[in-house]
């Protein structure tokens, strides 16, 4: 009787390669490309993805510390991209999966429908990867050299292979475990091994970026994918309590109050929210992935220094703030007379028109710790656009 259960799916994101046809002076996966890296759209292209459970990331040694996305693992490549390949697989063997789709970092247009068709084909198959039928005649020439047409070539049985290759986990495992020789891809090992891979369903604009002119076809595919806009919300929360003080900061503004807010910086709770709103929009974590509470430099830090990172993090990813809106949850001190200072404050730290950026308070109807006065929550919603 055959297993009922669903089959797993994990991803392995090969991106431990230095890229140099791609010119630039870091390697093309960490180029922008749409006011992004490479690697981010393709990560979020098997992150939106139902069928896919986790994602391994294949990285050169020196590239480390580029990632730190809690929902992915990450492990040191090897110097050619079988070993780098059988690097992520044994990480994977830890807690194994039953299939795996190896997939290329710099193949960031991949649409969401070959994952699709590759996961449906695993369930027959121990074997498949996503090819393209050459439709162009081919012609020869009698030497790499030369330009002049010696003959042309059947095209009948030629196909351009494509990522992700995917394969039942086990029998990937093995056939890399048993051999040691560099191979051009998986498919290759597959092969080596005895293990038949059958062609599943490609597509043109799943494109391998190489070159200079593949970043432009890249950013057309993707503009014409999300209808030319790429429009972000982001959202933070933040709770500070209470403490000694004779004022509270709020959005860059001291608040006459017989108390203080307490925290590693200048607790400012409010422009905290808006500062992860931000972040949280780039899908770049929260002030304390940038800024450590465990690091001694940050203890009493104006908030500003938070917030104008995260706005300047959002211009060189490609992005203009839409608009602000900072909701404050307290009982006291009274908000609404000091809002209209506060948004100018933020308006002034962020390069922002004060009218795009909204300040409102509420109270929690004395329920809760806001509502025996314990401290003050904020919660707060950016959007990002990109230029």
């Amino acid at each position: 009787m055959s297993d009922p259960r669903p089959l797993t799916h994990a991803a392995l994101i090969v991106a431990a390669g230095r890229g140099t046809r791609a010119g630039g002076e870091i390697p093309k996966q960490w180029q922008p490309l749409g006011g992004r890296r490479v690697i981010d759209w393709t990560l979020d292209a098997f992150r939106a993805s139902p069928h896919i459970s986790r994602i391994v990331v294949v990285l050169h040694p020196d590239d480390m510390g580029r990632l730190t996305d809690a929902d992915l693992l990450t492990v040191a490549g090897g110097a050619t991209r079988a070993a780098s390949v059988r690097a992520g697989l044994e990480a994977l063997a830890a807690k194994p999966t039953d299939c795996v789709l190896i997939h290329d970092a710099a193949r960031a247009t991949i649409p969401d429908s070959v994952i699709a068709d590759m996961c449906r084909m695993l369930e027959e198959h121990d074997a498949v990867a996503p090819g393209v039928a050459i439709s162009d005649a081919l012609w020869t020439t009698d030497s790499p050299e030369s330009r002049e047409v010696a003959g042309t070539a059947d095209r009948s049985r030629l196909w351009r292979a494509q990522t992700p290759q995917c394969f039942r986990f086990e029998t990937i495992l093995a056939a890399h475990r048993a051999q040691e020789d560099d191979a051009a891809d998986d498919v290759e090992v597959a092969r080596r091994a005895g293990i038949p891979v059958v062609i599943g369903p490609g597509h043109p604009d799943n494109i391998k970026i190489t070159t200079r002119e593949d970043f432009a076809r890249a950013e057309r595919i993707l503009k014409e994918r999300t209808g030319g806009m790429d429009i972000r919300l982001g959202n933070g929360f933040d709770v500070h309590r209470f403490g000694p003080g004779d004022h509270v900061t709020l959005c860059g503004v001291d608040i006459p109050f017989d108390r203080g807010l307490q925290g590693h910086s200048d607790a400012d709770v409010a422009m905290h929210t808006v500062t992860d709103a931000i972040y949280g929009a780039l899908a770049e974590g929260d002030i304390g992935r940038h800024f450590p509470p465990s690091d001694p430099q940050w203890k009493g830090a104006a908030s500003r220094i938070f917030l104008e990172h995260a706005v300047e993090l959002a211009a060189k990813r490609g992005f203009a703030i839409g608009n602000v809106d900072c909701t404050i949850i307290c009982e006291f001190p009274k908000i609404g007379p000091h809002a209209a200072a506060m948004q100018a404050e933020m308006g002034r730290i962020m390069g922002l028109d004060a009218a795009r950026i909204s300040i409102k308070a509420t109270t929690s109807e004395r329920l809760g710790f806001t509502g025996r006065g314990e401290g003050i929550a904020a919660i707060a919603t950016v959007t990002l656009i990109a230029t």
